[in-house]
């Protein structure tokens, strides 16, 4: 069924991409505005975005950004038929999108780690990937972050989905395993981990970043902006950078920072809040901020092979680059 909506998605992108227009970056004054897709509701996790307005980074770079948070809106598929220039994706989605013919480039990586993780009740003993064979396991669906992660964990432990029964439970993880409806679910490891153990549930974690290096999330524009526009996607991606490493070196302005963009910020666990901020800042880091590790790519493309969600191997050189990295 994820392939279906996928392909259907993309298949439309493909059909208004001959018509449409470049037009998405619009000349505000002297700044171009530029809409972005995040994939998710305001959060914390988005801090470097906001701390590269808040500071003015995306600004001296000559962009004012609007943030889209709509769920409907699929980022990829506008990206790819040049409705907007940027958005920001998972890296199994490149590939995806690609594989359909959409011309979409990777231009920054933001998370160094595929912030995916197996979560379960402390007694039910689940430590390793091993552990899952013969366990329920539940999950958003049978799409998306979570799923691909979780098939790359049970890959590293020699295990298939014929091992193991899914349940897709849609985004109610943390409700239902305190409900005590699951035992083992699939979330973001900057997410569902924290959350449960603020309710004083006791949890193990498997990572998938312990045991497999996949392209996580980051900035995705399209072949044309890269041969029109270069300089707007190096401006693009600077400001971001900047925005990034402000994050990771302070992030107690960072959380400060973040306030005005988040509904009900004050009504939430503060403490929470802070501990899902640093997870995240240890999936960010890395030695060059914004690179794409070749093998991260290889090894995304192998699972999505072996999931069938693609059929053959591609020119990965064309997914992803890292020449526009300051």
């Amino acid at each position: 069924m994820f392939r279906k909506i996928v392909f259907l998605m993309l298949g439309m992108a493909l059909a208004i991409s001959g018509c449409s227009s470049s037009g998405s970056a619009n000349e505000a004054g002297n700044l171009t505005h530029i809409r972005l897709p995040v994939g998710y509701i305001p959060n914390i996790q988005f801090a470097p975005l906001y701390v590269a307005v808040e500071k003015g980074y995306f600004r001296e770079a000559g962009l004012d950004v609007e943030f889209d948070y709509k769920f409907e809106t699929d980022g990829v598929a506008l990206v790819g038929a040049g409705e907007l220039p940027f958005a920001v994706v998972s890296g199994e989605q490149v590939l995806l999108a690609r594989a359909q013919g959409l011309p979409v480039t990777y231009v920054a990586a933001w998370y160094q780690q595929y912030p995916v993780s197996v979560v379960a009740k402390s007694e039910v003993g689940v430590i390793v990937p091993q552990d899952l064979k013969g366990r329920k396991i539940g999950l958003p669906g049978l799409f998306g972050a979570n799923y691909i992660g979780l098939r790359a964990l049970l890959s590293a432990g020699r295990l298939t989905e014929d091992d193991v029964t899914l349940d897709a439970i849609g985004f109610n993880q943390v409700e239902l395993m305190a409900a005590g409806q699951q035992d083992i679910v699939v979330g973001y490891t900057a997410n569902e981990p924290i959350q449960l153990r603020s309710l004083g549930i006791p949890v193990t974690e498997i990572r998938v970043a312990d045991y497999a290096r996949l392209a996580a999330n980051g900035i995705l524009t399209n072949e044309k902006v890269i041969a029109e526009n270069p300089g707007l996607v190096r401006a693009f991606v600077g400001a971001f950078l900047k925005g990034l490493r402000s994050a990771i070196d302070d992030p107690d302005e960072a959380f400060r920072l973040s306030e005005a963009y988040i509904p009900n910020f004050a009504d939430l666990d503060a403490n929470v809040q802070k501990q899902v901020l640093a997870t995240s800042i240890e999936q960010w880091k890395g030695d060059r901020l914004g690179y794409s590790d070749p093998q991260a790519w290889e090894n995304m493309q192998d699972v999505l092979l072996d999931m069938g969600l693609i059929t053959n191997k591609m020119d990965l050189s064309k997914a992803f680059t890292n020449e526009f990295l300051p």
